[in-house]
């Protein structure tokens, strides 16, 4: 009888703790995506603002995971580097993008000279860099797909449109895959590293992301031959499941939940944009040298 109340209790707390998630959820997203369409049409400096404030937090996150299993990166260098990048792209349309990441590199491996506490060099020189790659060069991207009007000769304004592509294809799969994975989910994906994760969701997933395209397509200035939209979205589908599959492996293995709680109800900004880490970069390329 009394394990019966504690467990009611019990249901009634992870129901309400459900609801507030959600709750957060929605205040956070209410806030956050008119912000992202009122920077993201606008452009320029106001953008690259806005995607090294993401690189910024997402870099704090991702070097605290690291210390979380006993490593220390060169939190300090290696996030003054990751916002660098975005600003060398900006000014020099990535001319010497080469020669900045080449100063990171050389960089970080002198500063552990200096470390007091020998050992471990290898693994705290390379987790630093990878931290600079992951999150800081492949973000830097989303910066860049606004700036790709610019390099095919089209009207600065089409990068909106490009910006809101990418997530639009990522939300509508993470939507698409968490509905049909909570419906007709019965087949594991992953087991290993995200046992909530199904095939049936997957699949869904890449539906909801092709339904997201055409939509996209009818309401801004998208101009991407069905065909094509429809190779972006099943790309960017599974590039995007790809890519939240690698921070949770990495999750896994520091034994944390969530990157931060630096937003409400979403976790930690890492959390956020796990998928558009990957999903923005390919489809940069896949934009700017195979359909145009």
């Amino acid at each position: 009888m009394i394990d019966g109340k504690l467990e009611s209790k019990k249901e009634k707390k992870n129901s309400g703790s459900q609801i507030g998630s959600l709750i957060s959820r929605l205040i956070m997203s209410a806030i956050f995506i008119p912000c992202l369409l009122i920077i993201a049409r606008r452009g320029g400096i106001y953008y690259l603002i806005l995607i090294d404030l993401i690189i910024l937090v997402g870099l704090w996150e991702f070097y605290r995971m690291m210390e979380a299993k006993g490593l220390r990166p060169y939190k300090i260098i290696g996030v003054l580097s990751g916002l660098a990048l975005p600003w060398y792209i900006f000014f020099q349309q990535g001319i010497y993008a080469n020669l900045l990441l080449s100063v990171i590199f050389i960089g970080i491996m002198i500063s552990e000279l200096w470390r007091k506490e020998k050992g471990l060099a290898v693994y705290h020189i390379s987790v630093t860099i990878f931290g600079v790659f992951y999150v800081a060069w492949l973000g830097s991207h989303l910066f860049l797909i606004r700036e790709l009007p610019h390099l095919i000769g089209q009207d600065y304004s089409v990068g909106f449109s490009y910006v809101i592509l990418i997530f639009v294809l990522t939300w509508s799969y993470d939507t698409g895959a968490y509905t049909m994975g909570r419906l007709f989910g019965r087949h594991k994906l992953f087991p290993s590293i995200s046992p909530s994760k199904t095939i049936e969701g997957s699949i869904g997933g890449v539906i909801f992301s092709i339904i997201g395209i055409f939509i996209a397509r009818a309401f801004i200035a998208l101009q991407i031959p069905w065909l094509d939209a429809v190779l972006l979205a099943v790309i960017a589908s599974v590039v995007g499941q790809l890519g939240d599959l690698v921070e949770s492996m990495l999750k896994r293995d520091v034994d944390i939940k969530d990157s931060s709680d630096a937003i409400p109800g979403h976790g930690g900004i890492l959390d956020r944009f796990d998928s558009l880490l990957f999903t923005a970069p390919v489809i940069y390329y896949l934009l700017r040298y195979y359909i145009f």
